[in-house]
């Protein structure tokens, strides 16, 4: 076992559902600037890595499983911008971020 491509065998992984994590802006909504938020609450858990659902380009008719574009973020969740800002922020805490890339679920926009 190479420790490197392995750590996943033995991390502990927060998963975070973005929809109804945390509301940045009111609006009801959990976002990307929400968990940005949160990553330090995160960190004190001591766990390896966040896993994110799904947060990108969507209808939003399965809760954005229904990904029309795997190339942007759904602005009911924020930016590209706020995506990068989430990266940065858990890479200086020490946590690896896991996106969850749902290849069988294409919305017919797609």
């Amino acid at each position: 076992m190479h420790p490197q491509t392995e750590w996943w065998r033995s991390a502990v992984i927060y998963q975070v559902y973005p929809w109804s994590f945390m509301d940045s802006n009111g609006d009801g909504i959990g976002d990307l600037p929400g968990i940005y938020q949160k990553l330090d609450y995160i960190a004190d858990l001591n766990v390896d890595a966040v896993w994110l659902s799904p947060f990108f380009k969507s209808p939003m008719r399965d809760f954005g499983y229904d990904i029309s574009d795997y190339c942007s973020v759904d602005p009911v969740f924020g930016t590209l911008g706020d995506f990068k800002d989430v990266m940065e922020k858990a890479h200086s805490l020490g946590l690896k971020v896991l996106i969850d890339q749902v290849w069988n679920h294409t919305s017919d926009q797609h």
